[in-house]
């Protein structure tokens, strides 16, 4: 219900065997509709493409929730319900551990050679990420971090 829509584009990595079994899932709330943010977001999604396969998924805003808190709430529960149980699930929320683009590198070679099959990004709502969204990833990073384009 709460899905705007799911693409599971990405076929064969142009670096064989590198990323081999893994797919990245990258789930978000909202479509993006300034269409320079969305050339930009093309742009770095065909790059990803080049190394590995890649799901997108976005789930649908919470607006008219009323709150913040309500919205928040949502949006979380939308962004869980867009994973599945056997993903490794990343949150990017301001409140996660920073990272650097390199230690972002070595973190997915990481999941890669331990034989994760699916590494899900999810990029955390507007409103801030519930409770539950927490806790159900095992991870929760900083995305400003490793958007830093320095090493």
């Amino acid at each position: 219900e709460g899905v705007l829509w799911r693409s599971h584009g990405g076929g064969t990595p142009a670096v064989p065997g590198f990323w081999r079994g893994m797919r990245i899932h990258l789930v978000w709330a909202g479509k993006t509709r300034e269409r320079h943010c969305a050339a930009l977001i093309d742009d770095y999604l065909g790059r990803i493409r080049r190394f590995s396969p890649l799901e997108l998924t976005e789930v649908r805003e919470a607006k008219g929730a009323g709150t913040d808190e309500q919205a928040r709430r949502i949006e979380s529960d939308r962004l869980i319900e867009a994973v599945s149980g056997d993903d490794y699930v990343v949150l990017l929320d301001e409140r996660g551990e920073q990272r650097t683009s390199v230690e972002l590198s070595r973190f997915i070679a990481e999941r890669q050679q331990t034989a994760v099959k699916k590494l899900a990004f999810i990029i955390g709502p507007y409103a801030g990420a519930s409770d539950e969204l927490r806790k159900s990833a095992r991870v929760c990073s900083s995305a400003a971090s490793q958007l830093d384009s320095s090493p």
